[in-house]
């Protein structure tokens, strides 16, 4: 017996959402899993080609497979919101670039990646004096530090786990993330506190952070998704993420 049915407009009834994840990162879909987990929010994910060393040169070849990974998101939907997951990469390339060559695929989407993003949340914030935590080499620290500056920002205070293995990263210690912010806020006044890389674990520890500082926190993976969310005008309050998120 055939069977009759009907169709509707699928799971992303508020916002469809495309994901391009690094090949190495394994911190950025749990973490994303728990943000959008909204009702009507519909999260896809691909991967792009990436070696665990994260330097200037192996950053930069991402741009060339960045339409290549967008055309290994399901087809069928139409995109609210592309986000390409990676703050040094996005620091590289740029962000111009990074939606120049999402939108080659998916041209009507808003693109965000985590350097736009972090952008947009100092700006919401009314932040002017970052303190700064990456776990980069030196190269690779100095060129997301000039971002922000060219963006507006003064940087108040930095630090770096000089880490230039992805794989390692995803294992630092959430209590070395947490003492790293205490020694930012400490080295000097700052209004916010930027922690690069999506592949640092910040999501479990951004409320303890913030009350120990006393200052937002502004991590990639929480400001990549909040900023996604605005671009499709979602703004359900998630105050377990941060006071980002209100």
């Amino acid at each position: 017996m055939k069977l009759e049915f009907d169709t509707d407009i699928g799971i992303g009834t508020r916002a469809t959402m495309g994901m391009i994840v690094l090949e190495t990162d394994e911190t950025l879909e749990p973490e994303f899993s728990r943000i959008m987990a909204l009702e009507g929010v519909a999260l896809y994910h691909s991967r792009i080609p990436m070696v665990p060393e994260v330097r200037a040169d192996t950053l930069a070849k991402m741009e060339r497979d960045l339409p290549a990974s967008a055309r290994l998101l399901p087809s069928a939907p139409d995109y609210d919101v592309i986000g390409y997951g990676c703050t040094s990469a996005s620091s590289v390339i740029g962000s111009e670039n990074v939606a120049r060559a999402i939108r080659t695929v998916y041209p009507n989407a808003l693109v965000s990646d985590p350097l736009a993003a972090v952008i947009a949340a100092g700006r919401e914030l009314k932040a002017k004096r970052l303190g700064f935590i990456t776990p980069y080499i030196p190269e690779v620290s100095e060129r997301m530090r000039r971002r922000l500056v060219e963006a507006g920002f003064d940087i108040a205070g930095f630090g770096s786990f000089e880490e230039g293995n992805d794989r390692t990263v995803a294992r630092i210690c959430e209590k070395s993330i947490v003492a790293a912010a205490e020694n930012i806020a400490a080295a000097a006044p700052c209004d916010a506190i930027v922690i690069s890389c999506t592949s640092l674990r910040t999501l479990n520890i951004i409320k303890e952070m913030e009350r120990k500082v006393g200052v937002p926190i502004i991590s990639s993976n929480q400001a990549l998704a909040w900023h996604m969310l605005r671009l499709a005008k979602i703004r359900d309050p998630l105050p377990d993420f941060g006071l980002l998120f209100g």
